[in-house]
């Protein structure tokens, strides 16, 4: 049997920049940017609209030529070439499908453009549609298909031609939220099995931070910070890149104490302890630092619980599974608590809003980070 794995291709960006127009109306889209993606690898360009993660992507296809830079599949310079002599893969935004032609017939147009032999180009096909669930539907028109459907069809296409990257923009935007879910899971495992080099394009945080292995998040052009999903989250480097990715805290507080093993920090409320696990060179001792806590990395609790600062209970949001907690803090802003199974026996505390309460930091959890 054939079969559409492939090995994976590194891709190496070196100092691209991409203007639009010109004088007065230039306008800089992609600004000296430079990463590595490996062999193999799922890949997230991840940012607000107008960041300049589709330029990018439509310049590794070869849609769009760069104004300065090199961009290189294993070491051979692909700069310049035009789309059809890089092997790439893409999977659009709006599916892309010819609505007159089958499911199957939509998926072998590649490869008929590709002049490959009707026995290896019918197995393939067949390949393509069981990779992504979609065997069943290999005679039915994209009009008789839901939209996940469809974008698995799509995915299929893509990949049937193996190619050497695959180029993802925005493909689940166009579905709803139940159904985003359930293709992000299918997507990552395909791109996996498959073994090739997938470059991904989201403005959707939960979709990077569920299915890439490393994400570059953008801002007017440059990349902010690449990491895992992990790294970008527990330790985010600029309030940016804090905020972007979900809900945080940033508060202002000064070190009374700095030692190797933790730093006392204070506030008009009182002082806390931190034992920061990254970051540490945004930290200025008998300065106001900006400190990135997340919501979940905060227990409302007893006093005599330790490293807690007084406050009052402003309102509780229940949402089921978890409880939602704004309270507030003298010489803070208010601060945004996530209480994981709330009301349980186990939890410590049960305040309704006006109550005074006892906030908790875990010290592993406070980041400091850069004011940009």
């Amino acid at each position: 049997m054939l079969s559409l794995a492939t090995m994976g291709t590194r891709i190496t960006i070196e100092n691209l920049v991409k203007v639009f127009g010109s004088g007065s109306t230039a306008a800089t889209a992609v600004d000296d940017l430079s990463l590595t993606i490996e062999p193999g690898e799922l890949f997230f360009l991840l940012g607000p609209s107008g960041c300049g993660k589709t330029t990018l992507l439509r310049m590794i296809a070869g849609f769009i030529d760069p104004t300065k830079g090199t961009i290189a599949f294993d070491g051979n310079d692909v700069t310049h070439a035009p789309p059809n002599k890089r092997n790439t893969g893409m999977v659009f935004q709006s599916y892309a499908l010819w609505p007159h032609m089958t499911v199957a017939q939509n998926v072998a147009f590649g490869l008929n453009v590709r002049k490959v032999p009707n026995p290896e180009k019918d197995q393939r096909v067949i390949e393509a549609l069981t990779a992504v669930q979609m065997e069943k539907y290999a005679q039915r028109k994209p009009n008789q298909l839901s939209g996940g459907q469809q974008q698995r069809v799509a995915l299929a296409r893509a990949l049937v031609i193996k190619p050497d990257v695959l180029l993802l923009d925005e493909p689940l935007s166009n579905l709803d939220a139940k159904l985003r879910n359930d293709l992000r899971l299918q997507i990552r495992k395909i791109c996996k099995d498959s073994g090739i080099t997938t470059v991904y394009v989201t403005h959707d945080q939960k979709e990077a931070l569920s299915m890439a292995d490393r994400v570059a998040l953008l801002r007017d052009g440059q990349i902010m910070q690449i990491g895992t999903p992990r790294e970008l989250y527990r330790a985010p480097k600029t309030r940016f890149v804090a905020e972007f990715l979900g809900e945080t805290n940033l508060i202002e507080a000064k070190p009374s104490e700095v030692t190797p093993d933790r730093v006392q920090f204070e506030v008009e409320a009182g002082s806390f302890n931190a034992t920061p696990q990254a970051n540490m060179e945004y930290l200025s001792n008998g300065e106001q630092n900006l400190l990135s806590i997340r919501p979940e990395a905060i227990r409302l609790r007893r006093p005599e619980d330790g490293n807690t600062l007084p406050g009052k209970l402003l309102e509780t949001t229940y949402l089921g599974e978890t409880a939602q907690h704004l309270v507030e803090i003298k010489g803070c802003p208010p601060i945004k608590i996530a209480e994981m199974n709330p009301y349980s026996p186990s939890s410590a505390v049960h305040p309704e809003p006006g109550d005074s309460v006892w906030v908790e930091f875990q010290p592993g959890d406070i980041v400091p980070v850069d004011r940009r």
